[in-house]
This record gives structure tokens, sequence and C-alpha cells, in this order.
């Protein structure tokens, strides 16, 4: 009876810490086999690290609810929100390459480089032509300058255009990247809640602009702590409180 006693003691320890870890593998993004050795793995609300080792799988202790960031040289950041902690398959992505200046002497330029047209250029139309790209030249004391009346009405309408353009394409990521199903992979919420959370969450275009590349999941992350801090009347779309900024 003593001896199962003691055992039972020193199993409760050993049983306590599985329930306590995450464990997984990290691999590159584009390259889906290439496993990523030193990546650093932080629980976030512990404070605790570890890295994965060289067939790129990991250990750290943590709980239900803890937010995980994985970090490496050369890729982007990532956070997970864990709903539970069963073995995991995390994929980073490759930070896109800056090319360093270069100091360029003596080189010929190629007339068909130095003739070719800025595709970032804006695109304008001629106002005062009437299409007639053969028109006469002006030859009075203005120098030939061409007063276009209207001009400026049409490069606002112009800008204008291109903001909404713009505003228009951000949208389109976000509702692709902020989308129902993976709001619920991270958060299991479904119905009602998951349309309020929706409203209430959304990234701003604004936001999304001023940080490239945009982590939604861990946008999603926070904002899911945040939620569940609300009362169940709070969680009504009314009382809703917005969430902070970084």
């Amino acid at each position: 009876m003593y001896k199962l006693i003691v055992f039972i003691l020193l199993a409760l320890p050993f049983g306590a810490l599985a329930q306590s870890v995450t464990t997984g593998t990290v691999f590159d993004y584009s390259k889906k086999t290439l496993s990523l050795p030193g990546v650093t793995i932080r629980n976030l609300n512990s404070k605790k690290t570890s890295s994965t080792n060289k067939e790129g799988k990991y250990t750290i202790a943590a709980n239900v609810g803890d937010l995980i960031e994985f970090s490496a040289v050369g890729y982007h950041t990532d956070t997970l929100y864990l709903t539970n902690l069963l073995n995991r398959t995390i994929y980073l992505p490759v930070k896109s390459t800056n090319l360093a200046d270069v100091n360029v002497e003596a080189v010929r330029m190629n007339s068909q480089i130095t003739d070719a047209k800025d595709p970032l250029a804006e695109k304008y139309t001629l106002l005062s032509t009437g299409g007639n790209l053969n028109r006469k030249r002006m030859t009075d004391k203005v120098g030939g300058l061409n007063l276009n009346l209207g001009y400026g009405k049409y490069k606002r309408e112009q800008r204008k255009e291109a903001d909404l353009q713009e505003k228009e394409m951000y949208q389109q990521e976000i509702d692709e990247n902020f989308s129902e199903k993976a709001i619920t992979d991270l958060t299991k919420l479904q119905g009602t809640e998951l349309k309020n959370f929706m409203i209430l969450y959304r990234p701003s275009v604004e936001a999304v602009k001023a940080d490239r590349p945009y982590r939604y999941a861990f946008h999603i992350s926070r904002a899911f702590v945040a939620w569940q801090k609300l009362t169940p009347e709070q969680r009504k779309l009314q009382d809703l409180p917005k969430l902070k900024t970084n």
C-alpha cells in the first residue's frame, strides 16, 4: 500500500508536466519539407523561451490561451494563439530581400533601357488637343506654355480615383485574411459571436497599410484575448469596445 502511494505521488508531477507543454515542428513556408533549426520560440504570456532543434522540432511550456511567438533571422515573425496543446506544424515565410546600394561608375546606358517608360509613373492624358497629337507648336512670348484650364481639377480626380483603388485593394486583402474560416480556425467562434467579433475587430485600412506585411493571425489572437475578457453583455454589438492599436 505504501509503495502504491509513493508511485502515485511521483507520477503526478510528470502527468501535470505533460499537460503543460506544446510541441511541434517549424518549416519554411515556400519549401514545405525544409525544417528550420534555431527558430526562437517565446511564450508571450509566461516569457519562457525555447528553440527548434536541428530537425526543426520544439517543445515549450504553455497553457491553453497562451500566445506563442516564432521568430528567426530572415523570416517573418508569426504568433500562434493556443486553443489546445496538440502537436503543431508551423510554416514561416521568408522576408523579401532588399537590394544593397551599388555605386555605378562609367557605365554605358542601353538606349532601350533609358527610353523605357516608368511602370510606376502616373497615367495622364492630353487635355487640350482634342485627340490631335500633331497640334501646332506655340511660338508666342510665353515660351510655348500651354495653359490647360481645369487641369488642377483633373489631377485631383485622378488622385482620388487612385486612392479609392488602393483602398479597395486593401479591403480585399482584409476580406481574404480576416475571414470567418480564419477566425474560426483560431478561436472556434461561430454564429452571432463570430459576426460581432468580425465587426468589432476588423483591421482598418490604415493599420494594414502601415504594417507590411500585416500579421493577421497575430491580430486575431490579440483580439480574441481581449474578447475573452468581456462579459456576455459587453459582447453585444452595441456595447463592444474598440481594440487598442499597437
